[in-house]
């Protein structure tokens, strides 16, 4: 099990520029193997990543000497990012689906280092990075185990670094004993099958005014001139800042349910035909289903996923019958008298579909 620790650097402007050459040269392996790729290819050739990595490595002292200033695994990653897209490329080929086809690197556009594991090491608030020295850190790397790999990227003017840690056992330290089934929405974002809310809290609608003005204003500047970098940067800092906001609400929320239940079950939403329906599909986009999914997987001790077509909204959680629930209806009302929010009668389904052992005297919701 690899679990990563993401950290903000606090480096000098020397490491700075030496952080910014290797994400450059890193782009520049990439395009040029992909170049290469559609060349040979084209040839009648059957180019591989490996193949073209030892091409780079011939030429790559008399074309490009620079590369020498920066460590040699920027360009090892780069023919190994490639030959995996390759791969997924055809996979989905084969599959039927979309292919998307490698595309070219941007400069600025996820700028972004890796080194292997034995390549750096990292020591209380500081890593060491190759031909560059210690860099500080703002905090210490929270796991302990075998250090895989360090990505170093540029977010929104700042630095951070991703370390992989492998895990012998998985480290969970979970506090609860009981099952609960989640149901997620828009209106409310998670509805516990136990009774217990937690609000959507609508992040963006906050800062969507800033975020009109921050468009605008980029969209004004001259493309080439320093105030359109100025306003880019002005804009990537808001949206960092909305994503900071947004992660630690979800983080505080999973980290809720993981100290006090053990069995997580969820419902597999059709986000990709959600998104289709032009009313709901900014919130939807915006409720970040899958974020919450991801951070429950490895923070819970057992998550359970119920199948997609499962009419959690639309049954009856007293006696199983099945009638239409429109969206604007918020509350299930049955012939049975049942009377009770459309979100926990489903978040009810939901713990019974993932986990059937369970009664329906045993739900504290209909107690």
């Amino acid at each position: 099990m690899n679990r990563a620790h993401v950290i903000q650097l606090k480096p000098n402007n020397t490491q700075t520029t030496y952080m910014r050459k290797a994400c450059g040269i890193q782009r520049l392996a990439y395009n040029w193997g992909l170049a290469e790729w559609k060349r040979q290819y084209a040839a009648g050739a059957k180019p591989s990543g490996r193949g073209l990595k030892k091409d780079f490595t011939a030429i790559k002292r008399t074309q490009f000497p620079f590369i020498t200033e920066v460590t040699k695994c920027c360009c090892d990653t780069a023919f190994d990012n490639l030959n995996t897209a390759f791969i997924h490329f055809f996979r989905r080929v084969k599959q039927g689906g979309k292919p998307g086809y490698p595309k070219f690197k941007k400069k600025g556009i996820k700028d972004s280092f890796t080194i292997d594991n034995s390549k750096f090491a990292v020591a209380a608030k500081k890593i060491r990075i190759p031909k560059l020295g210690w860099v500080r850190m703002v905090e210490e790397l929270r796991f302990s185990g075998k250090l895989m790999s360090a990505t170093v990227k540029e977010r929104a003017g700042k630095w951070f670094v991703s370390i992989s840690v492998e895990f012998t056992t998985p480290s969970r330290n979970n506090q609860g004993t009981g099952a609960v089934g989640i149901d997620l929405g828009v209106k409310t974002l998670a509805t516990l099958s136990d009774g217990t809310i937690f609000e959507n809290p609508k992040t963006h609608y906050k800062y969507d005014r800033q975020l009109r003005r921050a468009h605008k204003s980029l969209s004004r500047k001259k493309k080439g001139s320093n105030n359109r970098q100025k306003a880019k940067a002005k804009l990537s800092k808001l949206h960092y800042r909305i994503s900071c906001v947004t992660d630690d609400y979800i983080h505080k929320m999973t980290r809720y349910i993981a100290d006090n239940y053990h069995t997580i079950v969820l419902e597999d939403l059709d986000v990709a035909g959600m998104l289709k329906n032009k009313y709901v599909s900014k919130s939807v986009s915006r409720a970040n289903f899958h974020k919450i999914k991801q951070f429950l997987s490895y923070k819970c001790a057992d998550v359970k996923v119920v199948d997609r077509y499962f009419p959690s909204s639309k049954l009856c959680s007293s006696c199983g019958t099945i009638k239409d629930m429109p969206l604007s209806v918020r509350t299930y009302e049955c012939t049975c008298g049942l009377s009770l929010c459309r979100d926990l009668n489903a978040a009810i389904n939901i713990l019974r579909a993932g986990c059937p052992e369970i009664k329906p005297v045993e739900t504290t919701a209909l107690a």
